[in-house]
């Protein structure tokens, strides 16, 4: 069983093993209604290149269906919080997935988390193992906060340190120095954080097997997430105003900004 899947079991107190790649819970904290929704690894996965947990085209179709569902559901009540667990080592490339529209698939996923928050539901994410690329992008970036385990095995990137070499053309270790003082190409949790990208840092006791404190820890956080995105919803936009985004991130919040001016004025 994955890290995520581990979480899921912990934070949802299931224990369904023989579910699909993408697992769902319904759970009530202290009274907030949430929907946790985790994508693991599935050995019967139709597409091999998703059943090492990879965020593929069923896993993509079937978090817009759970997401829309829990949207439609909450229609005429007080809408459930949406809380991703994040574990994905990346979106499943393959040439039939990519013939098979792998893209929309993923885009379903984005849209339906995106279109949760805009309908007043709290999506909080709580990253506990590897947060890669696509599948991120899919699974856990269009959250309102997002929340990671302070552990070394947490991961936040776009591609393998193997394959920053090859594209940019430096060594490994040419590209491993490069993290260390430019903390957008590094992987580890800080960071992202660094960049303004996390709300919380959870420090716990194990983050491979969560105990019941570490349990509760997540819980209390999230929930307090949830109240918070009550009272003051916010989007990911939002992330790039923080402290730390603009100590870290001043060159490309000044393009951004250029181009902005620069979209809509005339010819």
């Amino acid at each position: 069983m994955s890290r995520g899947l581990r979480w899921h079991a912990a934070l949802s107190a299931t224990t369904d093993a023989t579910a699909g790649s993408v697992r769902v819970a319904d759970v009530d904290w202290s009274g907030e209604r949430a929907r946790i929704i985790t994508v693991g690894p599935n050995r019967s996965a139709r597409f091999p290149r998703a059943r090492g947990g990879q965020v593929g085209i069923e896993e993509g179709w079937a978090i817009a269906s759970e997401v829309r569902d829990a949207i439609e559901q909450d229609r005429h009540g007080t809408p459930r919080a949406i809380v991703p667990i994040v574990d994905a080592p990346g979106q499943a490339f393959g040439v039939h997935e990519e013939a098979l529209a792998l893209h929309l698939s993923l885009a379903a996923a984005a849209d339906a988390y995106a279109s949760a928050r805009l309908a007043g539901h709290p999506v909080v994410a709580l990253i506990v193992g590897k947060a890669i690329s696509g599948a991120f992008l899919a699974h856990g970036l269009q959250a309102g906060a997002l929340i990671a385990l302070d552990d070394g095995a947490v991961e936040v990137h776009v591609m393998s340190q193997a394959s920053v070499a090859r594209v940019t053309r430096r060594s490994e270790e040419e590209v491993a120095a490069l993290a260390r003082v430019v903390p957008s190409t590094a992987r580890d949790i800080h960071s992202f954080a660094s960049l303004g990208a996390i709300d919380h840092l959870l420090a716990v006791d194990s983050a491979d097997s969560p105990t019941a404190r570490d349990v509760q820890t997540a819980k209390t956080c999230v929930i307090d997430a949830i109240r918070e995105l009550r009272a003051r919803p916010r989007g990911p936009r939002e992330r790039l105003g923080s402290s730390e985004a603009q100590r870290t991130r001043a060159l490309s919040l000044h393009v951004r900004k250029l181009l902005e001016e620069q979209w809509d004025a005339p010819a």
